[in-house]
């Protein structure tokens, strides 16, 4: 059994020592909730403000947001449902889940698109309400489920969630309208009931989101309310939930809850106080990386410049200008911009000048599937440019982990004079989880100065340990200097089209790369050092490998894992790694392109696990493959 299917499913019988719900609530250990509805039902709301909620009370919580592509989907269908999941339990949730406990599903295709989801056992809320003859023909019911045997596995509640929610408000002055669009809070206070947590996070954030419309707050609070109240007064909900205390205490100091997105503006951020140099973001807004420029332009109290550019190559333009200019320059996108930037980060190599790259992936190719994640940009992250034109690579692994990786890629750009490019995706992005802020001395130091002396001054000459060139902003006295995509003259930086000397300057390049590795910290190895079997992971593969090795070991089955932070320079302790284990399988959301460059780059052999679905990784999976390693399948 894998883990995700260790844990009993929930029930809803009482305990026997139980009086009263609240009195004496079920403890659970990790548990996993959906919820679903139209894309305008307001879900991506109702499950960030739980998850919020689950952070704050003390929760360790991981979180997966799925939309349609489609700003409004149609109504009802299969194909308009949104989703919100989350994990929630008292330590160490690494993934969002590989099966769902608790489904609220707020109209037939919420349900359609989700039952198959649940575990058996597990719990169902539909709003009854909604489940009409046209809503189930849109969803492709031939009879209303909630009133067959269709749905016999499962802990099934129907609650009349759009009329209670109508019935709570019905003595307040609210219009219609508003009084449909509070239905998600009514759900949500039947969650929160559900799970024992107070309303008081979301009351408060309730008021200060809609701050002057009282007529809003009213009906989101009082539905917030009667759904609490219904969970509480229902003889159908015999009992309900608290999350077990945790075995070991949080580290001290002040948390906050956080997306991926969020993670990497605030790292950038962070970057540029710990450099002192003025932060230059050049982005066009596009799924899923639009969030990373709203987050940075509501800090204005830093030195920042946040600029919307009216395309992606204008935006990667001025981010280039303003590192030519001596700031801290950034530009964000996903994998269709980072196609049209090509040019300009071939630019950015030649120059020699430091930009961080943030490439939040979707599934592609072309359009794709724009709010569904994927791993597959690795290959245009190593080589696609015109020339030789390496640069650095990183990826985040989690949520908060693009926080560190942001820091890391900003460092990485400054010391070395190089484009950095930075990797997320759509599950990270979107997704969120608790984050403890970190002291300032915690964080790397970034010493950064820029050229000052015009009688040293070559703008092609090389630091003799990194083999950076010199960073002299325009307006430097004595250091005018040219900069462009024409071949530079090794320390002078005139325009040289001698071979040698083109030869010499793609080596340099090249080279100055390599050097990055010493910069890298050890890679480590987490599960069975002794085992003969490693798991290789990148990017948000992380949660559902680590999960998974852990369970692995628990059970005495001999694995071990590495996750790669750094993709280019690799680690320089990696080939050893590799070499220690005769079987190896490399994890990936793509068709091999991580395992294509280490059987590239090492010449050692590996097998491979791969998923292109536009979903992440789920435990079960990678499970699976390990099990069948084990025994000597392929």
């Amino acid at each position: 059994m894998g883990v995700s299917d260790d844990r009993k499913p929930i029930s809803l019988e009482p305990s026997p020592a139980s009086t009263s719900p609240s009195d004496h609530p079920t403890e659970l250990d990790v548990t996993t909730i959906r919820f679903a509805g139209d894309s305008g039902d307001g879900m991506q709301l109702l499950g960030t403000r739980f998850a919020n909620t689950s952070a704050i009370h003390g929760e360790d919580v991981i979180t997966l947001a799925e939309y349609p592509s489609e700003i409004r989907a149609p109504a009802g269908t299969l194909a308009g449902v949104s989703g919100f999941q989350m994990s929630i339990g008292p330590q160490d949730v690494f993934t969002s889940g590989d099966v769902v406990d608790v489904l609220v599903a707020m109209n037939p295709a919420a349900l359609k698109a989700n039952d198959n989801l649940v575990r058996e056992g597990g719990i169902i809320i539909a709003n009854a309400d909604s489940f009409i003859p046209k809503n189930l023909e849109k969803a492709g019911y031939d009879r209303n489920p909630l009133e067959t045997d269709e749905l016999a596995a499962y802990q099934l509640f129907p609650v009349e969630i759009s009329r209670l929610t109508a019935t709570a408000l019905q003595e307040f002055d609210v219009p219609r309208a508003q009084v449909e669009r509070s239905k998600n809070f009514f759900a949500l206070g039947l969650i929160s009931w559900l799970f024992n947590m107070p309303l008081d996070n979301s009351l408060t954030w309730i008021r200060q989101k809609f701050a002057g419309d009282e007529g809003v707050i009213l009906a989101n609070s009082q539905a917030l309310d009667a759904g609490s109240k219904y969970g509480e007064s229902n003889e159908l909900f015999k009992t309900n939930y608290v999350i077990k205390k945790p075995e070991k205490s949080r580290q001290p100091g002040t948390y906050r809850y956080l997306s991926g997105n969020s993670a990497v503006a605030l790292g950038l951020i962070t970057a540029s106080q710990l450099a002192g140099l003025h932060l230059f973001l050049g982005s066009y807004p596009i799924t899923p990386a639009s969030e990373i420029l709203h987050e940075l332009s509501r800090h204005k109290e830093f030195p920042i410049t946040t600029f919307q550019a009216e395309d992606e190559i204008a935006a990667i333009g001025a981010a280039l200008g303003a590192s030519f200019a001596g700031s801290l320059a950034t530009t964000t996108t996903s994998g269709p911009g980072m196609a049209l930037k090509t040019e300009f980060i071939g630019l950015a190599v030649s120059a020699e000048l430091p930009l961080v790259i943030v490439n939040v992936m979707r599934g592609g190719p072309s359009t794709g599937m724009p709010t569904k994640m994927e791993q597959a940009d690795l290959y245009q992250a190593l080589w696609s440019r015109p020339g030789e034109a390496p640069l650095v690579v990183l990826a985040a692994k989690s949520p908060k982990d693009c926080f560190h990786t942001a820091v890391e890629a900003a460092r990485l750009a400054l010391l070395y004079m190089t484009p950095v490019i930075m990797l997320s995706d759509g599950y990270i992005a979107n997704g969120s989880e608790p984050w403890r802020i970190p002291e300032i001395d915690e964080l790397p130091p970034i010493d950064v100065q820029h050229h000052s002396d015009a009688s040293t001054f070559q703008p092609y000459a090389r630091d003799p340990e990194r083999l950076a060139r010199p960073w002299a902003p325009p307006g430097s006295p004595g250091m005018e200097h040219r900069v462009g995509g024409l071949e530079k003259q090794d320390g002078s930086g005139q325009i040289d089209q001698d071979p040698e000397n083109h030869q010499r300057m793609t080596y340099l390049r090249a080279e100055k790369i390599r050097r990055v590795a010493q910069e890298i910290p050890p890679l480590e190895i987490e599960g069975d050092e002794s085992a003969e079997l490693l798991i290789i992971g990148w990017g948000s593969s992380y949660g559902a490998i680590a999960r998974a090795v852990m369970h692995q070991n628990k059970l005495g089955h001999p694995v071990a894992a590495v996750h790669l932070r750094h993709l280019n320079p690799f680690p320089s302790n990696l080939e050893e790694i590799l070499k220690r284990f005769p079987r190896r399988v490399v994890v990936e959301n793509n068709d091999g392109q991580l395992w294509t460059k280490i059987r590239a780059e090492y010449l050692l052999d590996a097998e491979r696990l791969n998923k292109i679905k536009g979903t992440p990784f789920k435990i079960r999976e990678i499970e699976d493959k390990i099990e069948a390693m084990l025994a000597g399948g392929a």
